[in-house]
């Protein structure tokens, strides 16, 4: 079993930025496939970055792209979403999943991950 605990999300103006790490329990984690995920109100969970095990591959969504980076330290356990040039419509509860399944691509659909965190808000003013 692993655990994901997600950190950094919260209030902020359009144009500024934060960085949301998500910690993960367990040995094995350089071997899973991390995802990030987000959830507005009243809308279906939708994908936004994902990176392989290896770091090889990495995945955006359109609506990010170039904005949002995506990083992982398999020494700390930890996977990072760097996100910059924030908009209102990026404000959402951002959900870290991990995939077990050591995938040579970085996963773009929910189903495939194994692990979800518990969340963390992201709210960007105008």
């Amino acid at each position: 079993q692993v655990q994901l605990v997600e950190s950094g999300g919260r209030l902020v103006q359009a144009g500024g930025s934060l960085r949301l790490s998500c910690a993960a329990s367990g040995r094995t984690f350089n071997t899973y496939g991390m995802g990030w995920f987000r959830q507005a109100p009243g809308k279906e969970r939708e994908f936004v970055s994902s990176i392989n095990w290896s770091t090889s591959n990495t995945q955006y969504a359109d609506s990010v792209k170039g904005r949002f980076t995506i990083s992982r330290d398999n020494a700390k356990n930890t996977v990072y979403l760097q996100m910059n040039s924030l908009k209102v419509e990026d404000t959402a509860v951002y959900y870290c999943a991990a995939d077990r399944s050591s995938r040579w691509y970085a996963s773009r659909v929910v189903d495939e991950y194994d692990y979800w965190g518990q969340g963390t808000q992201v709210t960007v003013s105008s």
